[in-house]
């Protein structure tokens, strides 16, 4: 249970890096450093954002549920 737990937290938290890199930048600060200003293909379209802003929603739900079970199974699971 411990090891399906860690690799599932891992993958969570990478796939959770990469989608919010994947937003558009609405603003200035560290992301117009890396080429905040420029629009890339996806970022035209209103239905790939609401998209991609559910699916970072949902992987952030899972990511918050995996933290919890990683912490109940420290305190219980020995």
């Amino acid at each position: 249970m411990t090891l399906a737990l860690n690799i599932g937290l891992v993958i969570t938290s990478l796939l959770l890096i990469v989608l919010v890199l994947l937003h558009r930048a609405k603003g200035g600060g560290l992301s117009s450093l890396f080429g905040g200003g420029v629009q890339s293909s996806l970022s035209g379209s209103s239905v790939v954002e609401k998209n991609l802003d559910r699916l970072t929603v949902f992987i952030g739900l899972v990511w918050v549920i995996m933290i919890v079970g990683v912490g109940l199974n420290i305190k219980f699971g020995g």
